[in-house]
C-alpha cells in the first residue's frame, strides 16, 4: 500500500540535519543513541553511511541491529566473512583504533540468543535471519523464508539460518529489536530504509522490510527516525559534498576489503562498479521527528 509522506516530515536534501536558530544550553544532556535497522551487512554503507559517520564521530552511541545474514543463498563462510566486514565499517565509521578490541558474544533477549558484538562506542546485533532475495520470496538453502513472508503471514515462524533462535511471527521479531533499541525515548534516532514506494522504487523487499518494522514500532512508540532511499539512489541528482562522498567511500572499502581477503571474487564494489559509484555521491533521506505523546 502507498502512503501519503506525512506533512510533518522534514526532506533533508543534505542528509545531515541543520542546526537550530534557537539554541540552548543544558545541563548534562542525555546521551544521544543513533540505531542503524537494516537488512544486509552492507546497506548503511552504501545509503547513510556518510550521516552515520558523522553523528558517531560526534560523540554519539551507535547500535546496528542486522535483521539477516545476508546470506544471498550461501554458505556460512560467506555470512560470517559478511559479519566481519560490517565490523570493520563500524570501525571506521566511529574512527576507533585498531587497538580496541572486539568483544562477541551471544545475549539472550526476549528469549532469543543474538550474536552481539560491541566496539567503542558501538554496539552491533547480528539476527541472522534468511536472506529474503530481492523478490523477497527467499533462497531454496534456507526454505524459502524471508521477512516479506513473515510480515504477510502473523502466523508464521522463522528460525536464524543458524539455529539460534525461532521468531514466532512479525510481533515477535518487532519487539526484539524494540527491547534492543530501548523504545520510547527522545534520545534515540533509529536510521532505516525508506518503505514508501513511491520515493524509493525497486528496493530489495529486505531493505523495505527493514523500514517497515521501524514504521510499525513507531506506532506504538516515540522514535525518531530518519528513512533512506536505496537502490534508487542512482536515479537521483548527486548531493554529497567530496568529504562526504570520501567518507562513504572508505566505509564501502573497508567492508570490501575484508571480504576479497577471504574470496577475490566476493567485492560488490567490482561487481557492480558504476552503480556503487554512483551511490557513493548521493544520499536522500527524510526525517520524522518523535511523535506527539498520544
Amino acid at each position: 500500500m502507498i502512503r501519503r509522506m506525512a506533512p510533518s516530515w522534514i526532506a533533508l536534501i543534505s542528509g545531515i540535519p541543520s542546526a537550530s536558530s534557537d539554541v540552548r544550553l543544558i545541563a548534562n544532556p542525555p546521551a544521544q543513541v543513533d540505531v542503524a535497522v537494516v537488512a544486509h551487512q552492507d546497506d548503511w554503507q552504501l545509503f547513510m553511511g556518510d550521516v552515520l559517520t558523522q553523528r558517531l564521530r560526534s560523540g554519539n552511541r551507535g547500535v546496528f541491529i542486522y535483521l539477516t545474514a545476508g546470506d544471498d543463498g550461501r554458505d556460512s563462510v560467506y555470512w560470517q566473512t559478511r559479519e566481519r566486514a560490517a565490523l570493520r565499517s563500524t570501525r571506521i565509521a566511529a574512527g576507533i583504533s585498531v587497538n580496541e578490541l572486539l568483544a562477541c558474544s551471544a545475549v539472550q533477549i526476549r528469549d532469543h540468543s543474538i550474536r552481539k558484538c560491541r566496539l567503542g562506542n558501538t554496539e552491533s546485533y547480528f539476527l541472522r535471519l534468511p536472506d529474503g532475495k530481492r523478490d523477497g520470496k527467499g533462497f531454496a538453502r534456507y526454505g524459502h523464508r524471508s521477512l516479506r513472508i513473515l510480515r504477510s503471514n502473523p502466523s508464521s515462524e522463522m528460525m536464524a539460518i543458524d539455529a539460534s533462535a525461532t521468531y514466532r511471527g512479525w510481533a515477535d521479531l518487532k519487539a526484539t529489536v524494540g527491547a534492543i533499541t530501548g523504545l520510547d525515548s527522545a534520545t534515540v534516532t533509529i536510521h532505516t530504509s525508506d518503505p514508501n514506494i513511491v520515493r524509493n522504487p525497486h528496493d530489495h523487499f529486505d531493505h523495505r522490510m527493514a523500514g517497515l518494522l521501524v514504521a510499525d514500532l513507531r506506532k506504538q512508540y516515540r522514535l525518531g527516525a530518519m528513512y533512506y532511499v536505496g537502490y534508487a539512489l542512482a536515479t537521483r541528482a548527486v548531493n554529497r559534498s567530496s568529504a562526504q562522498t570520501q567518507a562513504k567511500t572508505e566505509l564501502l572499502l573497508a567492508y570490501d576489503g575484508e571480504m576479497t581477503a577471504v574470496n577475490k571474487s566476493w567485492s560488490a564494489y567490482q561487481e557492480h562498479r558504476a552503480f556503487y559509484s554512483e551511490c557513493l555521491q548521493r544520499t536522500y533521506v527524510v526525517r520524522s521527528p518523535v511523535p506527539a505523546i498520544r
